[in-house]
């Protein structure tokens, strides 16, 4: 049975995890976060978790995921040093990184990883942050560099971790919407926002799309992207301009479908996580999943952890789950 050690822990059980030296990875709300002492961890502001009960919302609790490996460096990145992030990795271990949603670093990484030096060739997990649901519009996201406790909006931060030989990181989407039997979507250029799209070659605008086949925008578009389903959500109609937003962008020439619906998502998530004997370093899950799939009271078995704003598995991920985890060679 796979097994996980991250947790929901209140804030002197979290300081006491810090002050153990060992590299962490943090989540939780922006006033929790923010009386934290100085130490090996990276954290991003979300109050939204998965713990192995149920999804809950809580802004006084810290999630904590303690990392496996040698500190190789802690780093905060700007739009203009986030493509060589990559780089200060080691060779054999993996990296953590988070981002805060909406901001030009987040459409930045959104748009242009797939092009970044050494990405695919070392492993990388992630996430976005957010904010209460309440706040959005109010409040911004932050991640933090605990070393010092900085705060940033506009940056990226990472820890990259280092293993010994004999033990390698293993990166998992999970992943539970797949393409419909619908018509093909082609979109004229890569972004967060789109107006028009080819249908099965027919140009027209994206929305109109939508409202003539009653789409419940809570499907994502799905492509394929060298064998992986890879999910764009949608987040929103602007009715003033009729042009549609994204929570993550689509790529110009790149073939989508609508999913299909997805029945009983805790249910099928059991089924789709990975299995062995390794050990669970890494894990978040969506808050699109969290909202639409009514996951607050109920438990995916076998995940705990953040609830996120967009999710990394290399590139950014939507709706998706994504797992880290340790394997003896």
């Amino acid at each position: 049975m796979i097994r996980q050690k991250g947790e929901l822990l209140d804030f002197d059980a979290a300081v006491e995890r810090i002050r153990s030296g060992r590299p962490l990875a943090l989540a939780g709300d922006r006033s929790v976060l923010a009386d934290l002492p100085e130490g090996n961890w990276v954290a991003g502001t979300s109050p939204y978790f998965m713990t192995r009960e149920q999804g809950e919302c809580r802004r006084d609790r810290i999630f904590v995921q303690e990392l496996a490996g040698e500190i190789a460096g802690i780093q905060s990145y700007t739009r203009d040093t986030l493509p060589g992030f990559l780089e200060d990795a080691p060779e054999n271990g993996y990296t953590v990184i988070i981002l805060p949603s909406g901001t030009a670093i987040h459409h930045d990484y959104a748009e242009q990883s797939p092009r970044y030096p050494e990405m695919y060739l070392k492993p990388v997990v992630g996430w976005v942050a957010g904010v209460h649901l309440d706040d959005l519009g109010r409040e911004q996201s932050q991640v933090l560099d605990g070393r010092e406790c900085q705060t940033f909006s506009d940056r990226a931060v990472a820890i990259h971790l280092a293993l010994p030989q004999g033990q390698t990181a293993m990166v998992h989407a999970v992943n539970l919407f797949g393409p419909d039997d619908g018509p093909v979507l082609r979109f004229d250029d890569t972004g967060f926002e789109v107006d028009h799209c080819l249908v099965a070659g027919e140009r027209m605008r994206f929305s109109e799309f939508l409202k003539n086949h009653d789409v419940d925008c809570r499907r994502p578009l799905v492509a394929d992207y060298c064998g992986a389903a890879i999910n764009v959500s949608i987040q929103a109609v602007d009715e003033d301009t009729g042009k549609v937003r994204l929570y993550a962008p689509v790529f110009r020439n790149v073939e989508y479908r609508l999913a299909k619906p997805v029945d009983d998502y805790a249910e099928r998530f059991s089924s789709e996580m990975p299995g062995g004997t390794g050990e669970i370093l890494f894990g978040c899950n969506c808050i699109l999943n969290y909202q639409h799939c009514g996951l607050e009271g109920r438990a995916t078995e076998g995940l705990a952890g953040p609830i996120t704003f967009g999710e990394i598995a290399y590139q950014l991920l939507n709706q998706t789950a994504v797992v880290l985890t340790l394997e003896a060679d």
